[in-house]
């Protein structure tokens, strides 16, 4: 499989509508699109790995917010630095109590009350909080410190 990256021009901070829009189209029209990729940090372009440029802009046709494709394609290696390796394997569970590692609320304790792996996020609520707030974060700023399960095995065992 020989692909090509090309870089598309978007309008700034709608690189996710953009993104969400591209990749429905190339699986609705079947096109031969590899991925789309949105880099942290970089604001008004996507990246489209497709089989030739003609997928590529076939990809983004009538998609709002896209300006069109930049004229060179791009190497892996120039973008290469700006990809975080493989998604991760989400191991996290509804009730887990879970420590937020960044942010405003860092070394805070939390429990889980919901998922979103599409858009890698978790609804927490503070244990300390006197009201319980739910609050939403990245998963990657959150790591579990106890699981649900392991607490009633601790009951069985006792």
């Amino acid at each position: 499989m020989e692909s090509k990256i090309f870089a598309l021009r978007t309008t700034a901070n709608r690189e996710d509508q953009v993104l969400d829009f591209v990749s429905g189209n190339a699986a609705k029209k079947g096109l031969d699109v590899y991925a789309v990729i949105r880099p942290h940090g970089l604001r008004g372009y996507i990246f489209i790995e497709a089989k030739d440029r003609q997928t590529a802009e076939e990809s983004f046709k009538g998609v709002p917010y896209s300006k069109g494709l930049l004229p060179n394609e791009v190497s892996y290696d120039e973008i290469g630095h700006m990809l975080e390796q493989g998604k991760q394997e989400v191991n996290i569970q509804k009730g887990d109590i879970v420590e937020i590692i960044s942010g405003p609320f860092k070394r805070e304790k939390a429990k889980v009350t919901r998922i979103d792996e599409t858009k890698e996020e978790v609804v927490l609520e503070l244990l300390e909080a006197a009201v319980p707030i739910p609050m939403t974060l990245k998963i990657d700023a959150v790591k579990v410190i106890r699981r649900d399960s392991d607490e009633e095995e601790v009951e069985e065992n006792e």
